[in-house]
Order: C-alpha cells, then sequence, then structure tokens
C-alpha cells in the first residue's frame, strides 16, 4: 500500500541522527541517561520499558529501571525521584504509567524535576506548551507531528478531529495541531454524533482504547488517519482504534497498528533524553 504513513522507517532515520548526536556529545564528556521506574506487574508496561531499555542501547544513553513491586508505598516513590532530580548523572526520568491505584500518579509527576522531565508530563512542562513556549513535548503528540511533517501533510487550515482528551496524548496533540495552524475539534466518551464530526475531520486522530472503533463509515474521503490506539485482540495481535483494513481503503494516509506511531514515540523520548543532557549540560557548566 502506498498510503501508509510508516513510523518504523522514520524513526529508524531519527535515531541514526540521534546515534551521531549522542557520540558527538560524548567526545564533550556528556553521556546521556535515562532512569525509567517501573511498578508492578502490567505486562504492557513491561513490554513498553523493554523497548525503551533496547532503543537506549542501540543510541548509547546509558539506561537504568527501578523495578518495584505491586505494593510499593508512594513514600518510596517520591524519595527514589528525590534521589534522582538530584544526581547529576541523570538526565531523563521516566514513570511508567498506569501506577498502582492506590499511588497519586498526579503527585508522582509533579516532583519530577522539569528538566529531567522527558516524557513532558509536569505540570511546567505542560503549561510551557499551553503557553506556546515549549520545553519537553510528550513524545506520542510530538511523534504524530513529525511524522504528518516528514511525509509533508498539509496542517495549517485543515480540520483536525482529536478523539480521546488524555493529558497524555489527546490534550497536547490538540495543542500541537493547533500550533500548526489546524481547525481542531476534541471529542471523549460523552460526545453526541461521533460519526458525524469524525466525517468531517480532513485529519482524524483516535486514542480511546477501544479495538477498530473507527469505521470507514465514520471518515470522509481521503482523509488522514492517525491511529494511536494499542490493543491487545483476542488472538494475541496488536490492534488499532482503527479498522485498517476497511479505513485505508478510503484514507489519504494512514497509520498501521503496530509500525506506526509506537516506534516514533519510542524515537522521540530518545530525542528529548538527549534534549535533557545538552540543557543540562549548560545548566551545569
Amino acid at each position: 500500500m502506498d498510503n501508509i504513513l510508516d513510523g518504523k522507517k522514520l524513526a529508524y532515520s531519527i535515531k541514526e541522527n540521534l546515534k551521531e548526536e549522542i557520540e558527538n556529545l560524548k567526545k564533550r564528556g556528556i553521556t546521556p541517561s535515562l532512569s525509567v521506574i517501573l511498578v508492578g506487574e502490567n505486562k504492557a508496561s513491561h513490554k513498553y520499558v523493554s523497548f525503551k531499555e533496547k532503543a537506549c542501547k542501540e543510541l548509547g544513553i546509558e539506561s537504568s529501571v527501578f523495578k518495584f513491586p505491586e505494593n510499593t508505598t508512594e513514600e518510596e516513590l517520591l524519595g527514589l525521584i528525590y534521589n534522582l532530580n538530584k544526581d547529576k548523572r541523570v538526565n531523563g526520568i521516566l514513570v511508567q504509567l498506569p501506577l498502582p491505584k492506590h499511588i497519586d500518579q498526579k503527585k508522582v509527576l509533579q516532583s519530577i524535576d522539569p528538566l529531567k522531565d522527558v516524557d513532558g508530563f509536569t505540570p511546567y512542562c505542560l503549561g510551557r506548551l499551553l503557553t506556546d513556549n515549549p520545553l519537553f513535548i510528550p513524545c506520542t503528540p510530538k511523534g504524530v507531528i513529525k511524522m504528518l511533517d516528514a511525509y509533508r501533510v498539509n496542517i495549517e487550515g485543515m480540520h483536525a478531529v482529536m478523539v480521546g482528551r488524555s493529558v497524555i496524548v489527546g490534550k497536547p496533540l490538540s495543542l500541537l495541531l493547533l500550533r500548526k495552524n489546524a481547525t481542531v475539534t476534541i471529542c471523549h466518551s460523552k460526545t453526541e454524533n461521533l460519526g458525524h464530526i469524525t466525517s468531517k475531520a480532513d485529519i482524524l486522530c483516535v486514542a480511546i482504547g477501544k479495538e477498530r472503533f473507527i469505521k470507514s463509515s465514520m471518515i470522509k474521503e481521503g482523509a488522514v488517519i492517525i491511529d494511536i490506539g494499542i490493543n491487545v485482540a483476542s488472538n494475541g495481535k496488536v490492534i488499532g482504534d482503527v479498522d485498517f483494513d476497511e479505513v485505508s481503503k478510503k484514507a489519504r494516509w494512514i497509520t498501521p497498528v503496530p509500525g506506526g506511531v509506537g516506534p516514533m514515540t519510542i524515537a522521540m523520548l530518545m530525542e528529548n533524553t538527549l534534549q535533557a543532557a545538552k540543557l543540562q549540560a549548560e545548566r551545569f557548566e
């Protein structure tokens, strides 16, 4: 198919460039490092963390993974983050979400030093994005925009519909689309006549966690479809929020799952970690 937005191929190219930058940084005595905190036995979380570890190794970024059992206390996590914040050898801190229900996720994320918040989820980073002065942009939304730019998809003046309003994807991606001069509509679980709204979209971004939810009848001919969903079907296959087989016949561009947005998210995390290393080198010089 010639209408695929190939995130895997693009992410590889981005990481090759990052690898060169990291090698140059190491010549100055600076080795970027990422610390990942993983709590509990969520299989998907463990898989995502292994992808991040692999990418770090490929690029020459030092990585440490702190694994905690499900019953870990909030105080223990906050204590670790406090120490990582102070450690000059650590450039990026990432807390793998979701956290167990007994831990206040907002409190934990707020405790990360914004200069080490490579996920871009602290109120400081999100506030800077809102005020058009971003520091670290959340990785998945950043990856989506980078992909649209790489494939020369025109965003300016287009009607972009975002299905999903999470702080991790929906809200920051909507802001990034606005910064690119799209007209943005945000939909969610309480939206009425959802199919009517999505069928008007020039660019449709979907992040709701419902497998094959978006059908061909819900999009317009020639739309650009960004599927951010990751669901595991009963047969163990990873599928998106969009019915790919149906929708791909009608879309001008579409991201596959897997191989679309996912690899771009990892590449952007690596890019943010490199950015953090540079910023901190300047701060401590």
